[in-house]
């Protein structure tokens, strides 16, 4: 496959997942309301499970090995689109299963400090140059 077709593939599942991501979301405010991201929460257990499940299945000499172009829309477009949090999971499961659990922890734990801060910095940021403190606007 060329690799512009791969990126084409990509596009669209990420077009796809992002849409079912933010419908699910809003639908996830309308049934428990704003005071828990259930949607979120929801979005990133879904997309943990349908990547590693259909990444087991699918891959080359799996039981359904289906070519590249399916499994970069599935896995890297519509998850990708979907939510990161399913590459980071998958990407934590595999250093367990490579016998690496001491990377997958460091990885696992160096995921959430550093992207928390990254995001802390990034709202700090922003509110200095809007010059306000106000409340986080969310997705």
């Amino acid at each position: 496959m060329d690799g512009i077709a791969a990126y084409l593939w990509v596009a669209l599942g990420g077009a796809l997942g992002s849409v079912a991501r933010f419908a699910l979301s809003n639908a996830m405010v309308l049934l428990t309301g704003p005071a828990f991201p259930w949607g979120t929460l929801l979005i990133n257990v879904i997309g943990s499970f349908v990547i590693s499940f259909f990444g087991m299945l699918t891959g080359t000499g799996d039981r359904f090995g289906l070519p590249y172009e399916t499994r970069i829309f599935v896995t890297v477009g519509i998850c990708g689109g979907f939510t990161t949090f399913s590459s980071f999971s998958l990407q934590t499961v595999d250093l367990m299963r490579a016998g690496h659990p001491g990377r997958a922890a460091v990885y696992m734990a160096a995921s959430v400090i550093l992207c928390l801060a990254a995001c802390a910095l990034g709202f700090l940021s922003a509110a200095a140059l809007n010059n306000n403190t106000g409340p986080a606007h969310s997705l």
